[in-house]
C-alpha cells in the first residue's frame, strides 16, 4: 500500500451543486468527481482490488438518503437487516433487529452504532445512490448499508473480504487504515475486531468525502459527533461457497442426472463377507469415484449458475404488486407517457443466450435489445417505449413483470 497521501480533491468538486445522490451514473467512460476525476476505466485499472483511494467531495452537497428518524424507523421493521453495536464501559455488545423503538439508545449517549443492510431495497433515494457505482458489474454489486453512530461510535478495527466504498453523508468520521499482514482477531468478542491494529494513514471525512478500500485492508472508523456513513459493498463469494452452490445447482436442474442412467445404482454382486463391517469398502469408494468422474459441465452451465445464484433476491425480499393494476392496454398507454423502470429490488442480469430476472432463467427473446437496455439502464424512457410498443411480445412480458411488482411505471422514482 502506498505511503504517500491518497487525498485527491478535484478543483471543480467544491462548486455548488444540487444533491447528486439522485443523479444516475454517467453513460460514458468520462472523468467524474465520484472517482477523483478518474474515468471508471482508470479507477478499475489503478485502484480496484489494488490500493485505497480517498476522494474529497466525491458527491458534493450530499444529504443522507434517509433522515435520522426514518432510519431508526427502518431498523424497527421486520423487513430490514439491522444490528446495534455498543461499546459502553469498554465492553462490545452486538444485538440483531428488528428493534423496538425503546431499544435504540439515546442519541445523546456516546459510543453506539446502528447498522442497516440493504437500505437500497427499501428506499429509492438509497437505490439512486447505489446506482452511481454501476461501473462495477451488477453481478458483484451487493447493497448499500447505512451506519449511524454517536460520538465515539464504531465497530472496532477490522477488515473486510470484499471491496467497499465508504461515503460520508452526515457529520464527521475519522478513518485509520493499514495494509498490515497480521489479520488475527481478538477472542471472545461478538465482533471481528483485530487483535493488533497498526494504523499507517489517517483522515477525517466530512459529508461528500469518500474512501475506497480493497479487500483485507485493515480499517477503523470512529464518529466525531453524530454521523452517518453509507457503505457500498460488493459480493465476493468464497471458492468453497461457489463450489457447493454450483454442484447443488447442477443437481437441482438435472444436469447431473442427465449424465447417469436412471437405473445406474450402486451394485456389489462380488462383495465378500467382511470381518470389519464399519470399514468403508474399497469397491464402494472406487465405484462412487467413477460415477462422480462422469460429471461434466459447460460454460452455459456456469452462466446459468452465476445468473441464478447472484441474481436471486435475499430471503427477506418481498415484491409488492400494484394496488390497482392496469390491464395491458392501459399499462402500455401509461408507459408511452411515463416510461418504465425496474423496481428497486429487482435484479436483471443476462448472458449470451439467457437472461435472469431475480434469479429465474429464461432464453433471450428475439427482441432482446429492449431487454438488454432495460437491464443495463434499469429504465426505458417513454419516447423509447414508443418504438418498443410495436413489439406485442415485449409489452406482454413487461406487463407480466409489472403485475408481479418487478417493473414500475415511470422512468424515475
Amino acid at each position: 500500500m502506498p505511503k504517500r497521501p491518497l487525498d485527491h480533491t478535484p478543483a471543480s468538486a467544491r462548486s455548488a451543486t444540487s444533491a447528486a445522490s439522485a443523479v444516475p451514473p454517467p453513460p460514458h467512460d468520462l472523468p467524474t468527481p465520484l472517482l477523483a476525476n478518474l474515468t471508471p476505466s482508470e479507477f478499475m485499472r489503478r485502484h480496484w482490488q489494488k490500493k485505497p483511494l480517498l476522494v474529497r467531495q466525491a458527491v458534493p452537497g450530499i444529504a443522507p438518503p434517509l433522515a435520522r428518524d426514518e432510519f431508526f424507523a427502518l431498523a424497527t421493521s421486520d423487513d430490514a437487516e439491522a444490528r446495534l453495536i455498543t461499546h459502553f464501559r469498554g465492553a462490545w455488545r452486538l444485538a440483531h433487529g428488528p428493534f423496538e423503538p425503546e431499544q435504540i439508545p439515546s442519541v445523546r449517549r456516546r459510543e453506539w452504532t446502528l447498522l442497516v443492510q440493504g437500505v437500497d431495497l427499501h428506499d429509492d433515494r438509497a437505490r439512486a445512490l447505489l446506482d452511481r457505482f454501476r461501473f462495477v458489474p451488477d453481478a458483484r454489486l451487493d447493497d448499500l448499508m447505512i451506519s449511524y453512530a454517536t460520538d465515539g461510535g464504531g465497530v472496532g478495527p477490522h477488515f473486510d473480504s470484499y471491496d467497499v466504498f465508504l461515503l460520508q453523508v452526515q457529520g464527521k468520521r475519522r478513518w485509520r487504515i493499514s495494509g498490515q499482514k497480521d489479520l488475527s482477531l481478538k477472542d471472545g468478542l461478538p465482533l471481528k475486531v483485530l487483535q493488533h491494529f497498526e494504523p499507517e494513514q489517517e483522515w477525517v471525512l466530512e459529508p461528500g468525502d469518500m474512501l475506497y478500500l480493497p479487500p483485507h485492508i485493515a480499517h477503523d472508523g470512529v464518529a466525531l459527533g453524530e454521523c452517518m456513513t453509507c457503505s457500498i459493498g460488493f459480493r465476493s463469494p468464497s471458492a468453497r461457497e461457489l463450489i457447493g452452490q454450483f454442484l447443488y445447482h447442477l443437481a437441482e436442474r438435472g444436469s447431473v442426472a442427465r449424465q447417469a442412467r436412471e437405473d445406474d445404482r450402486y451394485r456389489d454382486p462380488r462383495q465378500d463377507a467382511v470381518e470389519h463391517p464399519a470399514r468403508l469398502p474399497d469397491g464402494l469408494i472406487e465405484q462412487v469415484g467413477a460415477i462422480l468422474a462422469r460429471i461434466h459441465w459447460s460454460e452455459r452451465d456456469i452462466v446459468s449458475f452465476l445468473g441464478s445464484y447472484l441474481g436471486e433476491p435475499k430471503a427477506h425480499v418481498v415484491f409488492e404488486a400494484p394496488e390497482r393494476p392496469a390491464n395491458e392496454a392501459a399499462f402500455v398507454k401509461k408507459a408511452l407517457r411515463h416510461g418504465v423502470r425496474l423496481d428497486r429490488k429487482t435484479t436483471l442480469l443476462y448472458g449470451k443466450h439467457s437472461y435472469f430476472l431475480n434469479g429465474e432463467e429464461d432464453r433471450l427473446p428475439r427482441s432482446k435489445k429492449w431487454l438488454l437496455e432495460l437491464a443495463d439502464t434499469r429504465r426505458i424512457e417513454g419516447k423509447r417505449f414508443v418504438t418498443l410498443s410495436a413489439d406485442s411480445s415485449m409489452t406482454a412480458l413487461l406487463h407480466e413483470w409489472y403485475l408481479a411488482g418487478w417493473v414500475r411505471i415511470g422512468a424515475s422514482a
